[in-house]
């Protein structure tokens, strides 16, 4: 079992917070969810807001940054690490300290505690979108949500990643037959719109089968499928999407992965 963990306090597209920690460091990614919220899953997981060290937030869409003020404001000790264009398109950001705000770009790697954290750039409609991997001693985690496609960049990540949260936002056929107007149904599946479970389980499985090439895999590859549509999927539609694909390519649960979904509302421990 690697030493990095996380938690998501509830994940979907209505809002998503997590907690990322090795034990010793302890990091917000994301605060989309009300500060109550995030405060009672902190609780949860037997910390407080005096023990977050960093929030990090990926883009300034409202289900990412809704309770920044609030959860920056209570996390004296933390620093906020965003991007300029995240920062300069939400006025949230104008409230928080300008001592207690850090700018992060693409490729960029900060330092906490034991935790190294880069930043990737992600194909989002948003100014200026960052995934992050959380790396220590040789294990990485990575977090991919919020990207209309796997771009070289975002895939080198995920191949690298130990323990992986990515993006199964919608099942195509459901977003296809359902009632969203004509617009938002082609932002959805465009290139800067939000991976489907079947985009999210073919990068699943070409990352694992890349891992076993070199020699890389083993049955402590975690997975979590996150940021699900409350529309457009259910957890039990998205993980049968995505087993189907792994065991299509003879990748078999137990031995060559673990996975579970986010729930939207409650705690996931991965």
């Amino acid at each position: 079992m690697g030493k990095l963990r996380i938690a998501s306090i509830g994940s979907s597209s209505s809002g998503n917070a997590y907690i990322v920690s090795d034990g010793k460091t302890r990091l917000l990614l994301d605060v989309g969810l009300t500060a109550k919220r995030i405060k009672e899953g902190l609780a949860e997981c037997n910390l407080t807001s005096d023990d977050i060290q960093g929030i990090f937030v990926t883009h300034e869409h409202v289900d990412h940054v809704k309770s920044i003020r609030a959860i920056a404001k209570a996390c004296v000790g933390a620093k906020v690490y965003t991007s300029r264009g995240t920062a300069g398109s939400c006025d949230k950001f104008e409230h928080i300290r300008a001592e207690q705000l850090e700018y992060m770009s693409a490729q960029d790697v900060v330092r906490i505690g034991d935790l190294s954290i880069k930043a990737f750039a992600l194909s989002h409609d948003a100014a200026e979108p960052l995934g992050f991997s959380f790396m220590k001693e040789g294990e990485q985690l990575s977090v991919a949500t919020d990207t209309g496609v796997v771009t070289d960049e975002i895939d080198e990540e995920v191949k690298h990643a130990n323990t992986l949260v990515l993006e199964a936002n919608h099942e195509e056929s459901i977003l296809q037959m359902g009632d969203y107007p004509y617009s938002l149904k082609r932002r959805i599946l465009g290139e800067y719109g939000h991976l489907s479970n079947v985009a999210s389980g073919i990068t699943i499985a070409r990352a694992l089968l890349a891992r076993k090439c070199v020699g890389r895999s083993d049955s402590d590859q975690r997975i979590m499928l996150a940021h699900l549509s409350s529309h457009n999927n259910t957890p039990d539609t998205a993980l049968l999407t995505v087993r189907n694909i792994l065991d299509e390519n003879e990748l078999c649960q137990g031995s060559d992965f673990t996975i579970k979904v986010a729930a939207k509302d409650s705690l996931t421990v991965l």
